[in-house]
């Protein structure tokens, strides 16, 4: 069981609005605010698919280049001592602190 989507490279995750008795939905990796919802599970989707293509449909309206979910980039806040360690880690094995982030995000997921 899972409340992940994905379409056409776009992934959202799902909740319940106990409030509204709504199911509701939003884009996420991307700042773009893209958001849906259904009153029935068996229709979340189908919304989902909707708002998608209303986006891209908007964005060609526009001219504008659409955000994809997850382009890689992001940023990190972190205490200055571990952001110290984890620089002088890095430049110890040779490689960016990019590398070295990335590499030990890949160990932990």
């Amino acid at each position: 069981m899972s409340n992940v989507l994905s379409y056409r490279g776009y992934f959202a995750t799902v909740e319940f609005d106990s409030d509204t008795k709504m199911l509701c939905g939003t884009v996420v990796g991307m700042s773009d605010g893209v958001y849906f919802e259904a009153d029935s599970a068996s229709c979340i989707e189908q919304a989902f698919h909707n708002a998608v293509d209303d986006y891209l449909a908007f964005c060609t309206e526009k001219g504008k280049k659409p955000e994809k979910s997850y382009k890689g980039t992001f940023n990190v806040r972190i205490n200055p001592d571990l952001h110290r360690a984890a620089a002088m880690a890095a430049a110890a094995r040779n490689e960016s602190l990019n590398q070295f982030v990335a590499d030990a995000i890949a160990a932990a997921v």
